[in-house]
């Protein structure tokens, strides 16, 4: 069992073997990174990681006197492929190019962790942000009658048009820092398509990560926030630049390109309804749903709005699907890790209400 410490960066891993993605491809001796809270004993929570995050950033959600308390629920932290900590470009150099990852597989490899490794056979919710919201949404489609609830927030059971569109311009700041361009949504940079997989050189790296975050920047917070200059007056940010180097070079030149361009094509490629038995009905994957599932997109999301979330609700079986949502000027990152303390609180509030009158 994986340790409840205190200590943000400690996770345990599960060795998964060879295993085999629905690409057809393998991860050769894959491990999956965990963390624990709380007494297996309890109902167990699924809360998965996001793009980019590690184990730690999903702390912020978890403690004493929140919805996830580890007093009351045995809360499991399982990392993406490619974060950094599970089988991950920046851990296995020896895979090259590292083979294209689902939500299908990243939920695969979970559901064995949490059924064989710690001995769950059923959870009380899946729950996450962002890319964790998409992950909520295959679990409750692969796996229907594992939990009683999935509460994604700021998030999606499929990536939209728009969204794919906006993840071209996450791939194609690092492509062009290594002298090429992406062959298309979900697909692999025309060179390596062409001539096979190529380095990224050591020196181009910072400056494709640099160029990452100023792609995101237009994107993680809404309009409103930058005109009501919320990165000054709560962020402490003297300037527009410095708030673009302080906080999104920051976070940005922290990571891997390698590492981000897997979860991109994870994200780009996310569909819950592609796989058996929906076979590209939508509708039929979101009426497959048993689980109750609170959904609480952000109305200033640019990634995720509100919209999208409707139109899954409405898809789901009567009595399944509520639609939540955070009036803020936070946009995305109104359900990230901790930034704006009101929509934290209204976020919890709305865990606690929904976990408790079911």
């Amino acid at each position: 069992m994986a340790s409840s410490s205190s200590n943000a960066d400690d996770f345990q891993v599960y060795k998964l073997g060879d295993f085999k993605l629905r690409s057809g491809g393998v991860i050769p001796d894959a491990v999956i990174a965990y963390k624990t809270f709380g007494d297996p004993s309890l109902p167990a929570v699924i809360y998965p990681t996001w793009y980019s995050g590690l184990i730690s950033d999903n702390l912020w959600l978890i403690g004493p006197g929140k919805t996830l308390d580890p007093a009351n629920y045995y809360i499991i932290i399982p990392a993406l492929f490619g974060n950094g900590q599970s089988s991950s470009p920046s851990n296995r150099p020896d895979l090259r190019p590292f083979p294209e990852v689902l939500f299908y597989d990243n939920v695969r490899a979970q559901h064995e962790l949490v059924t064989k490794h710690l001995g769950i056979k059923h959870a009380k919710a899946v729950l996450g942000w962002s890319m964790g919201a998409g992950q909520s949404y295959q679990w409750a489609t692969q796996y229907p009658d594992f939990m009683d609830l999935i509460a994604p927030f700021c998030g999606s059971a499929r990536t939209s048009l728009h969204n794919q569109v906006m993840l071209e311009g996450v791939k194609s700041a690092l492509y062009a820092a290594k002298g090429t361009a992406s062959a298309g949504v979900s697909k692999p940079d025309v060179r390596t398509a062409q001539d096979g997989y190529s380095e990224f050189p050591q020196e181009a790296k910072e400056a494709a990560l640099k160029a990452l975050g100023r792609v995101y920047a237009g994107w993680g917070f809404s309009q409103a926030f930058y005109r009501e200059r919320v990165y000054e007056k709560v962020l402490g940010f003297r300037s527009l630049d410095e708030f673009l180097v302080g906080f999104w070079e920051k976070w940005s030149c922290s990571k891997d390109p390698e590492n981000m361009l897997v979860m991109a094509h994870t994200w780009q490629a996310a569909d819950c309804s592609q796989q058996e038995p929906y076979d590209g009905d939508f509708a039929k994957a979101m009426r497959a749903i048993k689980a109750k599932a609170l959904v609480m997109p952000s109305k200033t999301d640019l990634y995720f709005p509100p919209e999208d979330s409707e139109i899954e609700v409405q898809s789901m079986s009567p009595g399944i699907g509520q639609l939540k949502v955070y009036s803020t000027i936070w946009g995305h990152w109104a359900g990230g890790p901790g930034g704006s303390p009101d929509d934290v609180k209204w976020l919890d509030d709305n865990l606690r209400e929904f976990f408790a009158s079911n």
